[in-house]
């Protein structure tokens, strides 16, 4: 992947006529030409290709070549573009000059999939909910216009007045996003493995927004328990970014802490470990000291439902990923793992905030929890929990996780099986499952990952990236359960992002061992891997390791660490 170019800042533009009042963007803007036209209607449509050629982003008096021109009528004038990948942001078209000045109308469907730019609204699950992806607009003669945002890969464009052809100069994405270097890096002997880090980074980083996203299509929120895999990729990948404590504080903000984040109590959990996390990547006391009023009312809270015989008893919306939503014994099983990972999260943040009776409260609250070891649902996401609570022991666990595979996983919690099994020293088990989970879906054409997936989807399945065949599944349309069915699922999630910084952190073997990377741990486990490379960001600078499988099976590292860094054991 070509990382992102840092831009000029907008240095004294200010003092130049910009009012007091307006606020800078935090994102930044890009320009996509379309890469290739998908599909043609085989009417009304004349000179499509111009739109592949190079365009000055401008309307002009003269046109140098002859324009796209749609033309409306029975299954006539009608184009699919490709931007060949996927992006947030917006279309611009523009309009060349022409005798008719009417302002023609042109219908626009927005598409993560091809399939999903040729859906009709309400068609298995084809919405408009977070952000329009499919409007019909009036475009100007001889200027341009912008429609969106959205999140989309793919745009279809239908000449909808049979007296007022669209006449097209130029059509290109803007792609906006946070300007951010890729200062972590990863590379390895298996190119398979090289993407989907590349594929991760990107899929967290387009969400990456005002605040941090789940989803650029649909989920075009912050949500507390999806932010987890999302933050360990931003800490691999970019370092240290103001979207991580600005969207923890949103949501810190709107949630009085006698309620649930987002309405889950799973939820209000991962954002104490979210500030564990963040605190151990970055070191910023004085952060974690503006979350010590809230932290002191919502530990005692989350400690009294713990019942007398050690089980969980959380309200509200009881939930983990959506493939065991409707497992009351998976549910209560991952609850109760997150609540002994949280109240131990707690017990050490209020240890720093010198509030030793909150801390003793949830350490007495975490032995009673281990008093109750719940029964196996014979569910991976729970049980990768109770793995990495050591509720359960984690060889047992791993065979559990091993079973079949890439079977019952889902994007969000598989990141904590491949984790689980990371742990237990099952590497070359989680490396398998990545290739086949998340490389699955780029076989498909994916160029971000997935709210959700499952290998059995793709039998007899199309690609994303073309029209679905006659007799093949439409991998998008076809598929999806619960809150994504069909084509409301959304093929750019964050929380799907994990791979990427498991590979930093399992295999290169980066993990801090105190806050801020004062002391780093390196303890790379390749797996069947015969080399890995890569860079680590930390707030003292970036981490640089190399390290290669001896034929003895020993590793042999190469290690740069920036100045204040030291390796321990």
């Amino acid at each position: 992947m070509k990382h992102l170019a840092l831009l000029a800042t907008l240095g004294s533009a200010i003092a130049q006529g910009i009012p007091d009042r307006a606020e800078k963007s935090e994102l930044s803007t890009w320009f996509l030409p379309p890469t290739r036209i998908v599909w043609s209607a085989d009417q009304g449509v004349e000179h499509a290709d111009s739109l592949l050629k190079p365009a000055p982003g401008q309307a002009t008096l003269t046109n140098t070549r002859p324009p796209a021109v749609l033309s409306a009528g029975p299954d006539a004038g009608s184009i699919v573009l490709d931007f060949g990948t996927q992006i947030s942001g917006y279309l611009e078209l523009f309009t060349p000059i022409a005798e008719d000045k009417t302002p023609p109308r042109a219908r626009l469907r927005f598409g993560e999939s091809v399939a999903e730019t040729m859906a009709e609204l309400d068609e298995r699950g084809a919405q408009n909910d977070h952000a329009l992806r499919n409007q019909t607009v009036t475009l100007p003669w001889l200027g341009k216009k912008m429609v969106g945002p959205s999140g989309f890969r793919f745009v279809r464009i239908d000449a909808v007045d049979p007296d007022h052809p669209v006449r097209l100069s130029q059509v290109r994405a803007v792609l906006q996003v946070r300007d951010v270097p890729y200062l972590g890096s990863f590379r390895c002997s298996d190119e398979r493995l090289n993407r989907i880090w590349d594929t991760g980074a990107w899929t967290v980083h387009l969400n990456m927004q005002d605040y941090l996203w789940d989803g650029v299509k649909r989920d075009r929120l912050v949500w507390l328990g999806d932010m987890h895999p999302e933050v360990s990729v931003i800490g691999a990948v970019f370092g240290h970014n103001e979207v991580v404590p600005k969207s923890l504080d949103l949501i810190r903000d709107i949630t009085p802490p006698t309620e649930w984040m987002n309405g889950i109590s799973s939820y209000s959990m991962w954002w104490v470990i979210l500030h564990e996390d963040w605190h151990r990547l970055h070191g910023d006391l004085g952060y974690l000291r503006e979350q010590k009023d809230y932290l002191k009312d919502l530990l005692p809270r989350l400690a009294g439902f713990v019942g007398p015989d050690g089980r969980e008893q959380l309200d509200g919306m009881r939930f983990l990923d959506w493939p065991t939503f409707e497992n009351k014994q998976a549910v209560h099983e991952g609850l109760q793992a997150m609540m002994v990972l949280t109240l131990e999260s707690g017990a050490r943040l209020m240890t720093l905030l010198d509030e030793p009776e909150i801390a003793e409260a949830c350490t007495e609250a975490v032995a009673k929890l281990r008093t109750h070891i719940p029964e196996p649902s014979g569910r991976k996401s729970p049980a990768a929990l109770c793995a990495l609570a050591g509720l359960r022991d984690a060889g047992e666990a791993a065979a559990a996780l091993k079973k079949g595979g890439p079977e019952d996983l889902s994007t969000f919690y598989g990141f904590y099986v491949i984790n689980a099994l990371g742990e237990a020293g099952e590497t070359d088990a989680a490396l398998d499952i990545i290739r086949r989970y998340w490389g699955g879906m780029l076989d498909m054409g994916a160029t971000s990952f997935w709210e959700d997936f499952d290998l059995a989807w793709t039998e007899n399945a199309g690609r994303i990236d073309e029209p679905v065949a006659p007799g093949k599944k439409d991998l998008h349309g076809d598929f999806g359960a619960h809150c994504y069915v069909g084509f409301r699922h959304s093929f750019c999630h964050g929380w799907a992002g994990g791979p990427t910084a498991f590979l930093s952190h399992r295999v290169l073997g980066i993990r801090p061992a105190a806050p801020g990377f004062e002391k780093v741990v390196i303890d790379p486990d390749l797996g069947d891997l015969e080399w890995a490379e890569g860079t680590y960001p930390t707030p003292k600078g970036l981490i640089k390791v190399r390290h290669e499988k001896q034929e003895d099976g020993s590793i042999k590292s190469e290690i740069d660490l920036p100045a204040g860094v030291e390796k321990v054991k």
